[in-house]
């Protein structure tokens, strides 16, 4: 056997990954990743604008002091090179570099029943074998390219904004965008000043709150050096570890006046998740609540676009019930004389033809840039592209035909010894500190399996299916099911029910994975070769 583990993917998850199995556990493990660098999404996402809707001293690994002295929190939120930058250190830091490969795709692997180990088939056909793997692909990584007629064939330059190629240029030319979730606002943002003409594409108006951003007193950086134990300790008690202070009281239990006051504060503060859980505690629960979230937002809207057509466009109809977005003046850039919008619902784009954007009543706009803000195949989607084959050779697509499902977002039956990282079922939570509480899971049920003197692992299907039911109802408790969101794979046309979250959220799940514990992992069949 090659590798005592292997990991697939050096973003967040692949990076902690690696240490805890190779430090910890004392693992030979290496790392393939197919991007040139580490960073997972933040080495691939490098379109302008872009940057996290976390607070910048939580979008990290909790356990790191070190980030304290090496990565100075400048602003409330961190901007992609920032990210980027605490991810390479993070590897120099810890030397994980010897043990990854990087410009390596992992193009499936497969379960080997006579060795209890798992053959993976690298890019250009060489294999290695490994006893354990952890997939850590990433939440949203695989992009997702709109179906239009003649879209490959843009004689200007096309971008999915994904795969943002560092020189890239958009000053003086005339762009067009497809997509307005939170990567199209964030890009609409920053360069709707700088191109001759930006025409949007939306085809669902959002509901967008100010991000709040801005650099922090050295008074409230010196207070978050000294407090950082007892501030992430707080902070793991809560449902999202978005860094909200989470309401506990009723949108219904307030006047409208003091209900307008605490929607106002919340925008003049900022912050997406700082809207949705830390005004009323029932925004994602309750219609009339979030009914109250809409109006609000929307008198803003209407506030601040001044051309009456362009804010109706604008405007949301569906409930605010989708991952809450963010922004830094996109409403405001609708002000410019060189942005239009352009209701893709009411007429839709029939064709791409030459350089021009052709829609069904016969509109043309010719363009010199189009950029894809088109998201992701969130979840599973990149389960789905690489050949994975379990037990008896049964390939993920297969078991997954009708939704994916797993136990706790970290294994599927039928698939021994391979652990996946924000796979379907994992809390709906800050990344960092979520990805923690997943890893450190499949490092103590790696050495569990170990302990056993096993060479197996495998989730019991009795699991899967109660945690995917366990996960159905809590969704089923909210407004999700009533929005249009990747967080259920409903951007995906055609694609079944993808329950990506446990939305029980951060302090439940750390309650689960005790639960696990103190069975005795009895959620698992462990095996002994021969």
């Amino acid at each position: 056997m090659d590798y005592d583990a292997i990991v697939i993917g050096a973003g967040f998850a692949g990076l902690y990954a690696l240490k805890r199995l190779r430090d910890d556990l004392g693992l030979r493990t290496h790392l393939y990743e197919q991007g040139q660098g580490v960073g997972g999404t933040w080495f691939w996402n490098k379109y302008p604008g872009a940057m996290s809707d976390t607070r910048s001293h939580l979008y990290c690994y909790s356990f790191d002091r070190d980030v304290l002295k090496t990565n100075n929190f400048a602003q409330h939120y961190r901007l992609q090179p920032e990210i980027l930058d605490y991810l390479e250190n993070f590897a120099k830091r810890y030397d994980l570099m010897q043990d990854i490969s990087l410009g390596v795709e992992v193009g499936g692997a497969v379960w080997d029943a006579q060795a209890d180990c798992w053959q993976i088939e690298l890019a250009g056909g060489k294999k290695v074998s490994a006893r354990f793997v952890v997939t850590a692909l990433g939440l949203l990584s695989m992009p997702k390219m709109p179906a239009i007629e003649g879209i490959e064939t843009f004689t200007g330059e096309m971008v999915h904004t994904s795969r943002w190629p560092q020189d890239a240029t958009w000053s003086g030319k005339r762009v067009g965008i497809i997509g307005t979730g939170s990567t199209g606002v964030q890009v609409i943002t920053a360069i709707a000043p700088g191109v001759e003409h930006l025409t949007v594409f939306q085809r669902s108006p959002q509901y967008s709150v100010p991000s709040g951003n801005g650099y922090m007193s050295e008074d409230h950086i010196r207070q978050i050096k000294e407090n950082y134990e007892d501030i992430w300790n707080l902070e793991k008690e809560t449902i999202t570890v978005f860094g909200a202070k989470e309401s506990n009281i009723s949108a219904h239990d307030v006047t409208a006046e003091e209900r307008e006051r605490i929607f106002e504060e919340a925008w003049a503060d900022g912050g997406g998740f700082r809207f949705m859980f830390g005004t009323f505690n029932d925004l994602i629960f309750d219609e009339q609540a979030n009914r109250y979230a809409q109006d609000f937002i929307r008198s803003k809207i209407r506030q601040i676009v001044k051309d009456p057509k362009k804010a109706e466009t604008l405007m949301p109809k569906e409930l605010y019930a989708k991952r809450p977005l963010c922004d830094a003046g996109y409403y405001q850039q609708f002000n410019r004389d060189n942005v239009d919008v352009v209701d893709v619902r009411a007429n839709p784009i029939a064709r791409v033809e030459g350089n021009a954007v052709i829609l069904e009543d016969g509109g043309r706009h010719e363009l010199d840039m189009l950029i894809l803000a088109t998201g992701f195949d969130a979840g599973d989607g990149n389960y789905l592209r690489i050949r994975l084959e379990g037990v008896d050779g049964i390939a993920i697509q297969d078991q997954w035909k009708d939704g994916a499902r797993t136990f706790l977002g970290i294994m599927a039956d039928n698939f021994p010894n391979i652990f996946m990282v924000n796979a379907p079922g994992v809390p709906f939570a800050n990344q960092p500190p979520a990805i923690e509480l997943q890893v450190d899971m499949i490092a103590e049920l790696i050495a569990e399996t170990r302990d056993r003197d096993a060479t197996a692992i495998e989730a019991k299907e009795s699991a899967v299916t109660m945690w995917f039911d366990t996960c159905m109802d809590l969704t089923r408790g909210t407004l999700l099911p009533k929005s249009q969101s990747w967080i259920l794979g409903a951007n995906i046309p055609g694609k079944p029910l993808s329950l990506n979250f446990y939305m029980g959220g951060y302090s439940k799940y750390k309650g689960v994975l005790q639960d696990v514990r103190s069975d005795g992992y009895s959620q698992f069949s462990f095996h002994h070769h021969g």
